[in-house]
């Protein structure tokens, strides 16, 4: 690539050769005639991330500080989640690949399929748990107590979700530029009834906490909301025209967007004892719409993991087209809700959030060190770059052990170090593996 803000072609890749089999490139770069306005980047991002399941993170929190220090709790998570999802946004506006594509230049082209493995199957899981919360909660606001007519709501609302998610960037921005707007207005709405439970925001800073909780592991909790899901922020920072535009978008989306939702969650717990609006929006009577706060706000959520998932495939597979995987993850996810492992789920999945940041930190540093003037059209990834995947394994090694001795922030830490180890090494051995990687000719 001659420049690093429009790449041509990812080299090994048969399919780059001719015009795009599928319009958002899910394997190739996005050539600068396919680059999208900021409004648009921003629209998509803010939409990812105002998330209501996001809420119960802030419920937790909103009990066990008093409103001051819930604050600062809220702006530390939310400062260093957005600093980690910029940096990442910004190598993919840089490079134009996904995530999982610049794996291969970090881990190899064999090397890399962990990461599609890892991101892949998180964003199914996560699909799957969504897809069976809407079922349950449907059912509840209508008094359904059948099976089967969650089942159809399960099955109809996976349909919808995945239409959007095969038609790509273009489905995802129209959904989010429709509901976001509107779920914002009535998540302020009922920031406004919960003020007036309280007496007003004076009642709100003078309630106490009744529960406890470390400031670390809050921290941690704030972060852990959206980390892995920020891991795979290229996926659509790679539309960005700049990478100051990519950055921009990610704080907008996982700084402001993914705080506020913690917010708002907090102050339902505090004033109704409850932090999912949409259940507050059930209690006050607004069954209607609180159904339209949970389809609207989770179609958009849940159609950008199914993408993520589908892209994932197409890197796993070496495939020009994300549809079939789109469409393959989605019935795999149904299945899983269908099942009812959505209610056993979740803290698998938050395990492996402590794993999968290291991958994020990996690949930010390895750019860093090597690739912030481009990657050559003939340079040629070798199939394992052992380095780097001992120094990702070592990091999601201590991001662990910090979660089991409950020492400092998970995430944090696996990021840090994965930056810190990567760059050390690059450091010391420099780019042993650039000779025998570069070729004459692309492939």
């Amino acid at each position: 690539m001659s420049s690093a803000v429009e790449p041509a072609t990812v080299a090994g890749d048969s399919e780059s050769a001719g015009p795009p089999v599928d319009p958002d490139y899910p394997v190739t770069p996005v050539p600068l005639h396919a680059r999208k306005p900021f409004f648009s980047l921003a629209v998509v991002l803010l939409g990812f991330t105002i998330f209501t399941p996001t809420m119960l993170a802030g419920a937790a929190l909103g009990t066990a500080f008093s409103f001051w220090k819930l604050m600062v709790v809220i702006a530390a998570g939310s400062a260093i989640l957005g600093v980690y999802v910029a940096m990442m946004g910004f190598v993919g506006a840089r490079t134009g690949l996904t995530t999982v594509v610049m794996a291969r230049y970090s881990f190899g082209t064999r090397g890399s399929k962990l990461a599609s493995i890892l991101l892949g199957g998180t964003q199914i899981g996560w699909y799957g748990v969504i897809i069976g919360t809407i079922g349950d909660l449907t059912a509840q606001a209508l008094g359904w107590d059948s099976y089967l007519a969650r089942a159809a709501v399960m099955i109809a609302a996976s349909i919808l979700m995945c239409i959007t998610a095969c038609y790509g960037y273009r489905g995802m921005y129209w959904v989010s530029l429709v509901s976001t707007p509107l779920i914002l207005a009535l998540a302020c709405w009922v920031v406004f009834r919960s003020l007036e439970e309280v007496g007003g925001f004076s009642g709100l800073v003078s309630v106490q906490p009744a529960t406890t909780m470390t400031i670390a592991l809050a921290i941690t909790t704030v972060v852990g909301t959206f980390v892995s899901a920020g891991t795979q922020a290229p996926n659509w920072t790679r539309f960005a025209r700049s990478g100051s535009q990519a950055v921009w978008a990610c704080v907008i989306g996982f700084l402001l967007g993914n705080g506020l939702m913690i917010l708002f969650g907090a102050i339902g717990a505090i004033t109704f004892h409850e932090g999912d609006f949409v259940l507050i929006l059930y209690n006050l009577g607004l069954v209607g719409w609180g159904l339209v706060l949970l389809f609207g706000n989770l179609w958009k959520s849940n159609a950008d993991t199914a993408y993520a998932f589908g892209v994932a495939g197409a890197e796993l597979f070496r495939k020009p087209r994300k549809t079939p995987f789109v469409i393959g993850g989605c019935v795999i996810g149904t299945a899983l809700a269908l099942t009812g492992v959505h209610n056993h789920l979740v803290d698998y999945l938050s395990l492996l959030g402590t794993f999968i940041p290291p991958l994020g930190g990996v690949i930010i540093a390895d750019f860093l060190c090597r690739w912030r003037r481009g990657i050559p059209e003939d340079y040629i990834p070798r199939p394992v770059h052992w380095r780097n995947l001992a120094v990702y394994a070592v990091a999601a090694f201590l991001a662990w052990l910090s979660g089991e001795f409950e020492v400092g922030i998970p995430p944090l830490i696996g990021i840090v170090a994965a930056i810190a180890l990567t760059m050390f090494l690059h450091r010391i051995f420099g780019d042993t593996s650039a000779t025998r990687e570069v070729s004459t000719s692309t492939v």
